[in-house]
């Protein structure tokens, strides 16, 4: 059925965006509704032409793709697929936080993105019930439970459960670390450090904890914190089976077991700690200086 009508009396309650291309959100008690061509005509109405019904359009086995992007060719089954996309080379984004005022270019962005402010982890791992905020997150998790470790580095023949922890890695033999800090000129490996690495600078501590007033600028650091709480020591030693909260404590009390020593570069000192090496190596310093 083709028809035009005013947006104002359509009974789904359609919206329609003032930017230069058409969008169509449809309240949530709606179903998407099925719209092949949605066009904009002169007289402020939308003309509508394909399935009249509240029904969401099955695109199971859809082979077309008639919304093209011009810059990278790349076609999409559907108009707002097409939309979402082009935000990512445009930089636009329309969907903002209502809790820290963060934008985002997809409302899928800013649905995953406010779980860090509720705590929600609606993905739950069926074999130890561990959960996620991200379904991403608990494909990954999954991996360690299989024990599959598909990609391999083609340098030094270690493998990995996910691509990015290969590429993460690989970047350790090439010396690449292409995320840059703008305030300092540090640069990372990951983007994810780079992120925590510029809270050093904002101040910001966006990870609080649920029973007390501390917060975090890390989430690794809040739940190491949590721990505190609950008592949880889940790194244990497998030499004399003493059990500790923070992996930094584990590997310390590994040293007692294996003897292993940092040892100076300019003298024959040698250390149980890394940090009493770089003391030492401050007072090499101080004395040339």
């Amino acid at each position: 059925m083709s028809g035009s009508f005013n947006k104002e009396e359509c009974a789904a309650n359609f919206a329609v965006s003032s930017c230069g291309f058409s969008e169509v959100k449809v309240k949530k008690e709606v179903e998407t509704i099925a719209v092949q061509v949605v066009e904009r005509n002169s007289e402020d109405t939308i003309a509508f032409t394909g399935a009249s019904k509240h029904v969401k359009p099955d695109l199971t086995n859809a082979k077309e793709k008639p919304y093209q992007f011009s810059l990278c060719d790349r076609a999409f089954p559907l108009n707002s697929n097409l939309k979402n996309h082009r935000r990512t080379n445009t930089g636009e984004k329309l969907y903002q936080c209502s809790q820290c005022d963060k934008t985002f270019t997809s409302n899928s962005n800013l649905v995953n993105h406010m779980r860090t402010h509720t705590g929600e982890k609606p993905y739950q791992c069926s074999q130890c019930n561990k959960v996620f905020s991200q379904n991403g997150n608990l494909v990954s998790h999954l991996k360690t439970h299989t024990g599959a470790k598909p990609y391999q580095c083609n340098k030094c023949n270690k493998t990995f459960s996910q691509n990015s922890s290969l590429i993460y890695h690989l970047r350790t033999h090439t010396g690449e670390k292409p995320y840059q800090c703008g305030q300092c000129g540090k640069a990372f490996i990951k983007v994810n450090s780079l992120k925590d690495h510029l809270r050093t600078h904002t101040g910001e501590k966006p990870y609080q904890c649920n029973q007390c007033v501390k917060a975090f600028a890390q989430n690794s650091n809040l739940i190491e914190h949590q721990r505190t709480h609950t008592g949880e020591k889940p790194y244990q030693c497998g030499q004399c089976d003493k059990t500790f909260s923070y992996i930094s404590n584990f590997r310390k009390h590994q040293i007692t077991h294996t003897g292993e020593k940092y040892q100076c570069s300019q003298c024959d000192k040698a250390f149980s700690w890394k940090r009493s090496l770089i003391r030492h190596q401050i007072q090499h310093r101080e004395k040339k200086e």
